[in-house]
């Protein structure tokens, strides 16, 4: 309810409405979701591939370096796809997520953080910390506010809430070890009940 009430503030940007609602459906981390280009966007699937985390660059046979990665798939869902189409506003490219201004004369930034039409840069980390503690001090005291990583903590604790496997939060989170996900998995009485069944002898379930 926090999160609803959060994203549904009319003084929140549309902005920060669709990255804190893709943080949270997609329970990925933030740099992963903040480096996501347009051209990478599967709208129709609601899904698109990020960088999986301490990923590096390939090295070729002869040493030389590429440019690309292993990427993860991440999945969305309805709050997300009501969102972004009205962000984009028909950009087809560069970043998902911009900034409000033009970098300045003497800023260095690589031409994938820029959006090629309207010259905006790449929303980063610590600018989307900041907007978020903007809007969830306590008191308005700035650094009392959420952490851009809670998102994916709230979305994981809400599918292990609600019965999602261990096998399932891992496989949503991309956790490579299973002890960092048990935290979130909550079975219900009723499942282990369910899953105690088979062990009967002969199929009791017929």
């Amino acid at each position: 309810m926090a999160i609803d009430r959060l994203i549904a503030r009319r003084e929140a940007h549309l902005r920060e409405k669709t990255l804190w609602r893709l943080l949270y459906e997609t329970v990925a981390r933030a740099e992963g979701i903040l480096g996501v280009s347009i051209e990478e966007l599967d709208l129709a699937g609601r899904r698109a591939p990020v960088k999986a985390k301490g990923a590096r660059p390939r090295t070729r046979r002869r040493g030389a370096v590429r440019e690309d990665f292993v990427p993860e798939t991440v999945y969305w869902d309805a709050g997300t796809a009501r969102l972004l189409p009205r962000l984009l506003k028909g950009r087809s490219r560069g970043p998902v997520l911009v900034t409000h201004r033009k970098p300045g004369p003497g800023e260095a930034v690589s031409p994938r953080d820029i959006c090629p039409d309207t010259g905006l840069a790449r929303l980063s980390y610590g600018q989307a910390r900041m907007l978020l503690d903007e809007h969830t001090a306590l008191g308005g005291e700035p650094g009392t506010g959420w952490d851009p990583h809670e998102w994916r903590h709230s979305g994981l604790t809400r599918l292990g809430e609600g019965g999602a496997s261990l096998l399932m939060l891992m496989a949503k989170s991309r956790h490579k070890k299973a002890e960092n996900v048990r935290k979130y998995f909550h079975p219900s009485p009723e499942a282990i009940a369910e899953v105690t069944s088979l062990l009967a002898p002969g199929d009791r379930r017929r």
